[in-house]
């Protein structure tokens, strides 16, 4: 493809979608002194103008909930059911901090010295994001609503492979009313990333940085942001426990496995890959789930029926059947799946469950970003948090049992920014989302979202 354009690639069929120029270092600075003096505007205006500009948003995402979806679904291979869902999902965090927002980000009075003093919470300015192709909706409206009420400006830097997404979302926000620069999408070529980010982040229009991603470019933005001496919100790689009791219910447990794991085709942070069953019920369970997990309609994402797409990028599937192929040479079992199909083409990879693993094995000393599920067994409360734990990340956790205060109890033992029992994880716009680790740090989403790009201000009247 030529150097000055984006080429989008439908994985499902190989084919070209579209083609964009990219920006020069000189546009891009452009587009930093626009978002700039549009904030500065924004800033100055009342929460009811915000909340009115989010509420439309959450509209218009309602509204052209199928035709946005199919975008995602064309881009990146998300079953359109998925993608829909996805797209109404933001217009839920829309309205939600719409209507939140001006309530929290009030001044609150406190009690100290002098006649009077009290806490506000501005907006820092402009925020650079720099956002995955797993979400493309969900990741960037999650942080730009919060962000927006709040009276930031941002500068979306999505990932290339769904630029039709980024550019749809800027237009969403245009229509909605926002000022025409406040939210704009940067589309860089992908050679010049690190560079154009590093220098975008040492600017002095540029107030913070927030990136969902990989392990590694989040050092690299981490160590940036650290020598400018900037806010930096991370959220990285997952590999969730999903640990089973013995006192679990498998008719239960086993389709919530089946959910948990292979939502988006697996490619997702928060989804569950580690499946850790106690002994009694580990053979029982592996069977089960491994024959529900064969039955999953794949095929064409467009299709209502379909539950397993194309992965994202024909680069990941053979990464993804690399981990598979290392961790059988050691050993492992596969039960079902475990193999690309090429018939179908390069991004596409059979849902697999593998068994007889240990922690040393790709499957689970890796994060397995793709339909692959890997089943171990413990035998005691002790073994199942070592195993849970036994990950250099921590992102989300589930936890399985008839007693859920036992399976609160245990569950606390596991490290993770999010604890669910009885229950797959999941993101709610009222909930802070994050991890501990290496999955990052800072909040999103619920009332720590709302505040995690303002400046905390102290007021004091003598």
């Amino acid at each position: 493809m030529p150097a000055d354009t984006i080429t989008t690639i439908n994985p499902a069929t190989g084919e070209d979608i579209s083609a964009y120029p990219v920006m020069s270092w000189a546009e891009v600075r452009e587009v930093v002194a626009k978002v700039d003096r549009a904030q500065k505007s924004w800033a100055a205006a009342g929460f009811e103008e915000k909340s009115t500009v989010l509420r439309r948003a959450a509209a218009i995402l309602r509204e052209r909930s199928a035709e946005l979806g199919s975008i995602a679904t064309e881009e990146m291979g998300k079953p359109i059911t998925e993608a829909v869902a996805e797209v109404e999902k933001c217009a839920w965090v829309c309205e939600y901090y719409a209507e939140t927002s001006p309530t929290v980000l009030a001044d609150r009075e406190v009690q100290a010295s002098g006649s009077r003093s009290w806490v506000s919470y501005e907006p820092m300015g402009t925020v650079l994001a720099i956002m995955p192709w797993n979400f493309p909706f969900w990741q960037v409206f999650r942080f730009a609503a919060p962000a927006l009420m709040a009276g930031n400006g941002a500068l979306l830097k999505h990932s290339p492979n769904v630029t039709g997404t980024a550019l749809a979302i800027e237009s969403i926000l245009r229509d909605a009313g926002l000022p025409a620069d406040l939210f704009r999408t940067l589309v860089i070529a992908e050679a010049d990333v690190p560079a154009t980010v590093e220098r975008l982040i040492g600017d002095d229009r540029i107030n913070a940085v927030t990136l969902t991603g990989s392990n590694r470019a989040g050092a690299h933005v981490a160590a940036a942001a650290g020598r400018a001496a900037k806010k930096s919100l991370l959220e990285l790689g997952g590999s969730d426990p999903f640990v089973v009791l013995e006192d679990a219910d498998l008719d239960v447990v086993v389709a919530k496995a089946v959910a948990g794991r292979f939502l988006n085709t697996g490619q997702s942070c928060l989804c569950a890959k580690r499946f850790i069953v106690h002994s009694t019920l580990v053979d029982q369970f592996s069977t089960r789930f491994a024959e529900a997990v064969a039955s999953l309609p794949m095929g064409d994402p467009r299709r209502d029926d379909t539950k397993i797409g194309p992965m994202a990028r024909a680069d990941l599937a053979t990464n993804l059947a690399g981990q598979v192929d290392r961790s059988v040479a050691a050993g492992a079992r596969v039960l079902t799946g475990g193999r690309l199909l090429p018939d179908r083409g390069p991004a596409w990879f059979a849902p697999t469950v593998i068994v007889d693993v240990n922690v040393e094995m790709p499957v689970m000393a890796e994060e397995t970003f793709g339909p692959v599920a890997a089943v171990i067994p413990f035998d005691t409360d002790d073994e199942a948090v070592e195993l849970a734990n036994h990950t250099p990340y921590g992102l989300g956790a589930s936890v399985w049992s008839r007693d859920p205060e036992r399976g609160l109890a245990l569950g606390r033992r596991i490290e993770s920014g999010a604890l669910f029992v009885n229950a797959n994880t999941a993101s709610d716009p009222r909930l802070p989302f994050g991890g501990v680790k290496q999955s990052g740090y800072g909040r999103e989403l619920g009332e720590a979202g709302a505040t995690e790009f303002t400046n905390i201000r102290t007021v004091l009247v003598g």
